[in-house]
């Protein structure tokens, strides 16, 4: 992962200047474990697996000061559950989703809360369309005591040395996916209106749109095993294009193990486990050795709940598949 986080610790003022990255407050944001939270990149996938609460932390590059953290926390609600639909994925219509982020790296603190919609269209016996709208309204607070050298010769951000700063942005996102119970492909932009309505200090020079496409698919091969595959690209104009990808193994569906990679730039491992109602994971991520990363390890831990559905006892199908 490329990223252009900076952090408060003076021995990696070197090391940021050597690999060439500069001292911006914009931030990509990764999920590893991506395809548990389809629905944040794309407002279109709102409802794909239910009515749940969803959460992750993720510690990157863990034992660095300053380094970031993220806490991530949403609730979706599939009005075909609540109505009592006896295959709400297939015969509802309506999903309303809040996604709240945090996230904190070096000097800055930032809050996102995304609310979101989707409706979908039944096109044959198994398929669905999704279309899906979010506003998304985001606050960036900048610590001016907290910043790297590097950051107080910027000649945007330096102003705001020794002192607090905060800017507000108010945009919105859409998406649309093609769904099916055995995979799905979608696509969806971020920040349509690249940041242009703003407000408070000026330290970010806008935040621009980003796109993101994402596919799966998953098989069961036998009634105690079963394979998924995800994979995920986005794209933004000032930072370098993403394909990341995961493939994971469900065991007696109640545990999973699997791997992923983001193309050169980190690989992980992962395992988690399911309960009738809920499911938990873990992944460790270590950066490749060409990659532009430091050189610490990122754990993320990840909890999503169904709210409606008792996801092991009542499938849908015998060779349903109960997770991405």
């Amino acid at each position: 992962m490329l990223t252009m986080r900076n952090f408060n610790y003076i021995p990696l003022f070197a090391f940021l200047l050597l690999s060439g990255l500069t001292a911006q407050a914009q931030t990509r944001k990764n999920i590893s474990q991506f395809s548990h939270f389809q629905s944040y990149f794309n407002p279109g996938l709102t409802g794909y697996e239910g009515s749940t609460v969803r959460g992750f932390v993720r510690n990157q590059w863990a034992g660095f000061e300053g380094a970031p953290q993220t806490f991530f926390f949403s609730t979706e609600i599939d009005f075909g559950e609540i109505a009592g639909e006896a295959d709400p994925a297939l015969m509802g219509k309506n999903a309303i989703s809040v996604n709240l982020l945090h996230d904190t790296y070096g000097a800055f603190r930032d809050n996102e809360i995304m609310i979101s919609y989707a409706s979908r269209v039944r096109l044959t016996e198994n398929h669905n369309l999704r279309l899906g709208v979010g506003v998304n309204y985001q606050t960036v607070r900048l610590d001016g005591n907290a910043m790297t050298t590097e950051e107080q010769n910027d000649p945007t951000m330096g102003q705001y040395f020794g002192s607090f700063s905060d800017m507000q942005f108010l945009d919105a996102n859409i998406g649309i996916a093609l769904t099916h119970r055995q995979y799905y492909v979608s696509y969806a932009i971020h920040r349509i209106n690249g940041g242009r309505a703003s407000s408070g200090d000026n330290f970010m020079e806008g935040y621009p749109a980003e796109q993101f496409v994402q596919a799966g698919f998953r098989e069961a091969l036998t009634p105690n095993l079963a394979i998924i595959t995800n994979a995920f690209f986005r794209s933004r104009r000032d930072l370098p294009n993403v394909i990341e990808m995961n493939f994971k193994a469900l065991l007696m569906d109640k545990v999973w193990v699997g791997a992923g990679h983001r193309i050169d730039y980190a690989s992980n491992l992962q395992a988690g486990f399911l309960t009738k109602r809920m499911r938990v994971g873990y992944l460790y991520e270590f950066p490749m050795g060409r990659s532009y990363l430091l050189p610490g390890s990122t754990h993320e831990f990840t909890v999503v709940l169904n709210l409606f559905r008792d996801n092991v006892k009542n499938k849908f199908a015998k060779d349903e598949v109960l997770m991405w």
